[in-house]
């Protein structure tokens, strides 16, 4: 047969991509750091090829042993296999959220079934879940034997009890579930990047900084735009810019690009990907014999039931919209009183809410920003709580290669002064990048393989123009302290096995620990040493920080609503048990907010079904809920903090020893009774929120 030149130049491409591959060795950084300088697009698909075959090959031998299931040759040989694939696919995906490109994007497409047809091949393989069931676990170590537990139970999640006809009908529903979870993805990375605003008047932006406006210009020439100004879409229903926004025209397109960014009937819309998605996921659900999706989800979630998860839900509703009503009365009074003439819409809530603040405690959060440079509120703040309450310092590390000039890193230091870890940042938006904001590891901690952590904490502030400061909003100073908290259950991680090692753990544990580190914002102590302006570099003062602890409770009707409303919706559709309750996307959301007292005009849920990247996207689906779950340990704990000595070394070992270094070797509902010495109240958290005295 003939080789054509094109088809000569790609294998020689394939062939340098397997000898140059960093991904098929062990990256000689300290902590096997990623060699970001040496990765490129063209590495991923032959070490995936090479990943897969390899953990294949491993699992075969496995199941072809001819001795006794044993730990060691069963449980410990599943845990070590796909170590290139795994090498592979973490920084893959870290890439594909982070600073996708359409290389990435089409891969990601086409190796999504591929991947979920291999985990298939792991996880309902009846041969390999014969031996794990017989493994001797009576004189293993309590980790040893958790992971046993663990991988048990995860393969009977997977279907390994399913009948073959029914392992090959789901085998196929996870390939399709694979598919169009990436596509949404897809889909709404390109919506929410078509979807800003774009303002051709300057006059129209009345209320911005001009920092803010010259952030806007400059993403507007980015775009292709020179001369104009475009207002980019952030992760959630409501946008930053609305708070400070007077043209309230501008105001309504803003909300409005947001609200509609993936219904407008075009490439990007993904109400169908949502409802296919919900369909299979109900199939999913019953072929295990489970009345709902929710049900099968939560199994191994503290939770256990979405009648659990909807309790709590429940009782944090009607005290939520009761107040989030008395709220929308006093903005309708300051409007009137304005003289306005109109009803208050979800496009006027965060700028007379503004007001309405400023009135009540004349706090104006355009005299907090100037207080919170974002590189001072990392390092003077969440660095220095972080000092403060369990004794880890940081030291900036230029040395080490990053996927993008904006990533800073930092290597961590124990309370011994011995390196503990390497820690990543990346800061600001970019069209290429994911909504929201998150932690990954990059390299897992790992006693077994003698791996330190190494973490990326990933966010999406708005970059400043050229010589400008990155001033944040206390909001974002509070999301960067709630990232942070992420990254602490992964630097104290201290497990054998990286499979429940640090934040690999149940949704609605995952988040106390980021939670709880909100709390260290506010403490006065931790907020005078990093609350300093940008200019004068004096600290905050006391008067303004008075101002903002009075505030701390202010519009949380409003904030407890939207993420209620987002969890219920989350719930609704997970719990639904038959294809016929599933209605068209939006008359299905506003069925469920109705049903639950939640369809409240002025106050939207977080995330809108179309772009609820949580759960179509990403791993939330039936666990929004987590949030709260996760808040009322935290609200109960902080409690247990403040009422022993507050942020002190011994609370911080404490809450290290029982918290944060458990990972998920232990059972985690009696690790926070071992904490607190009690189980989680409820009370607590409606105090934190103002809803009680």
């Amino acid at each position: 047969m003939m080789i054509n030149a094109q088809q000569k130049k790609a294998s020689a491409i394939t062939e340098k991509s397997m000898k140059d591959n960093p991904f098929l060795k062990k990256s000689p950084l300290q902590y096997q750091a990623p060699e970001f300088d040496k990765i490129k697009d063209e590495h991923f698909k032959p070490a995936f090829e090479s990943g897969l075959k390899e953990q294949l090959a491993n699992i075969d031998k496995i199941v072809n042993d001819k001795a006794s299931p044993t730990f060691e040759n069963t449980v410990l040989a599943l845990e070590n296999s796909g170590e290139i694939l795994g090498r592979a696919t973490i920084l893959f995906y870290n890439l594909t959220s982070s600073n996708t490109n359409d290389n990435l994007q089409k891969l990601e497409e086409e190796y999504a079934p591929i991947f979920a047809s291999h985990s298939d091949k792991i996880y309902l393989n009846d041969k390999l879940y014969k031996k794990l069931k017989v493994v001797e676990t009576d004189k293993l170590d309590p980790e040893s034997k958790r992971l046993t537990e663990f991988y048990i139970t995860n393969f009977e999640l997977a279907g390994a009890n399913l009948s073959v006809d029914k392992k090959e009908k789901l085998k196929e529903i996870n390939q399709q579930l694979a598919t169009l979870a990436t596509q949404f993805s897809s889909k709404l990375l390109e919506a929410r990047k078509k979807g800003g605003v774009l303002i051709s008047d300057v006059k129209e932006l009345d209320g911005l900084s001009a920092d803010e406006i010259a952030a806007a210009a400059t993403d507007a020439e980015q775009a292709g735009q020179k001369g104009k100004y475009l207002l980019a879409l952030q992760n959630t229903t409501q946008q930053p810019l609305l708070q400070n926004l007077k043209n309230r025209a501008t105001r309504e397109k803003l909300f409005k690009a947001s609200w509609t960014r993936a219904e407008k009937g075009d490439e990007n819309d993904t109400r169908e990907t949502v409802e296919k998605l919900a369909k299979l996921r109900l199939q999913k659900a019953q072929l295990f014999g489970k009345k709902n999706f929710a049900e099968w989800s939560l199994q191994d979630q503290m939770a256990k039931t979405p009648e659990a998860a909807m309790g709590l839900l429940a009782q944090l509703a009607k005290p939520a919209v009761e107040t989030a009503n008395r709220e929308a009365k006093e903005i309708q009074d300051l409007i009137d009183s304005q003289n306005g003439g109109f009803k208050v819409e979800p496009w006027d809530w965060n700028f007379y809410s503004e007001q309405v603040r400023k009135a009540k405690y004349d706090l104006d959060e355009n005299e907090i920003k100037p207080y919170f440079e974002v590189t001072t509120v990392l390092e003077k703040g969440v660095f220095y709580a972080a000092e403060q309450f369990y004794g880890i310092t940081f030291k900036e590390r230029k040395d080490l290669p990053v996927y993008h000039p904006d990533v800073v890193a930092y290597e961590v230091f124990d309370r011994d002064g011995k390196s503990l870890a390497l820690y990543y940042l990346d800061f600001y938006t970019r069209s290429n990048k994911s909504g929201g904001a998150w932690m990954n590891n990059f390299v897992p901690q790992s006693h077994l393989l003698g791996q330190k952590p190494v973490i990326v904490n990933v966010f999406n502030y708005q970059k400043p123009a050229p010589g400008k400061p990155s001033l944040i909003s206390y909001d974002d100073v509070e999301t960067m302290f709630h990232e942070f908290g992420h990254t602490l259950h992964g630097l104290f991680a201290n497990q054998k096995y990286a499979s429940i090692s640090g934040a690999n753990t149940p949704r609605d544990f995952v988040e106390f620990p980021s939670q709880i580190n909100e709390h260290f914002a506010l403490e006065p102590e931790i907020l005078k040493n990093y609350a300093l302006h940008y200019q004068t570099k004096q600290p905050m003062p006391q008067a303004l920080i008075d101002k903002i602890k009075k505030a701390s409770n202010f519009n949380q009707g409003y904030a407890t609503t939207e993420l209620v409303a987002a969890a219920t919706l989350d719930m609704n559709w997970h719990t639904v048990t038959s294809d016929s309750q599933l209605i068209p996307v939006l008359d299905f959301e506003k069925q469920a907010l109705s049903r639950y007292g939640l369809l409240v005009p002025q106050v939207p849920p977080r995330y809108h079904t179309p772009y609820f990247a949580h759960i179509w996207g990403g791993g939330y689906s039936a666990g929004y809920y987590a949030y709260l779950w996760s808040e009322t340990l935290d609200s109960d704990a902080w409690e247990w903090i403040k009422a022993n000595g507050g942020i002190k070394r011994e609370n911080g070992d404490r809450f290290r020893k029982y918290i944060l270094s458990v990972g998920n070797s232990v059972d985690l509902n009696k690790a926070f009774e071992e904490f607190t010495g009690h189980k989680a109240d409820i009370k607590p958290l409606l105090r934190s929120r103002g809803f009680i005295k």
